[in-house]
């Protein structure tokens, strides 16, 4: 039994770094958004500052690198019309930070709750028009990776802070520019 145990907490252990094409809105998610989205913002959002994230390491279960996300961010972005090819020609700036990522040691159903601080600065004049920490939770199902906690783990991590740039993306499309 103690073997057994041991074996399982060694598994779970086992890190699989979070990709950050699976934490990006579906191309299909961002094409529905788009239309939604204010004309003040289309073409005018960069990246500044994206932190908080960790590397993957072999023995510490998966994270979230905040190289990772701002690639999700970026694809995010691009999908839903919003990206400004560089910072000095964008009138706004988009800020994030993961502030939290809470996981299981060891699950059948893998449950991650993330928190996400989002930022929108407009460049000329440093004012923040839109500012919200969003907290999100995933679930990824036993089913979805039988026999690899850690892959429930990358599945449920990529999930949750997915929801969260889906729930920013929502806000900025109810808002006026």
């Amino acid at each position: 039994m103690l073997i057994a145990t041991g074996c399982l907490a060694g598994l779970a252990a086992c890190g699989t770094a979070s990709q950050s094409h699976k934490m990006a809105l579906a191309p299909a998610d961002a094409l529905q958004l788009r239309g939604f989205m204010p004309e003040g913002l289309r073409g005018q959002v960069a990246l500044a500052d994206v932190s908080g994230g960790a590397e993957t390491g072999r023995w510490w279960g998966s994270k979230v690198s905040s190289l990772a996300l701002e690639h999700a961010l970026e694809e995010s972005l691009r999908g839903v019309g919003l990206w400004a090819p560089s910072l000095p020609t964008a009138r706004f700036r988009l800020k994030a930070q993961l502030l939290a990522l809470s996981q299981p040691l060891v699950s059948l159903d893998t449950e991650v709750a993330s928190a996400v601080h989002f930022s929108l600065v407009e460049q000329s004049s440093g004012a923040v028009v839109y500012q919200r920490s969003v907290r999100t939770v995933y679930k990824a199902e036993f089913s979805e990776a039988l026999l690899s906690h850690p892959e429930r783990l990358r599945l449920a991590n990529e999930g949750a802070v997915r929801q969260a740039i889906q729930l920013m993306l929502r806000d900025l499309a109810n808002q006026r520019y």
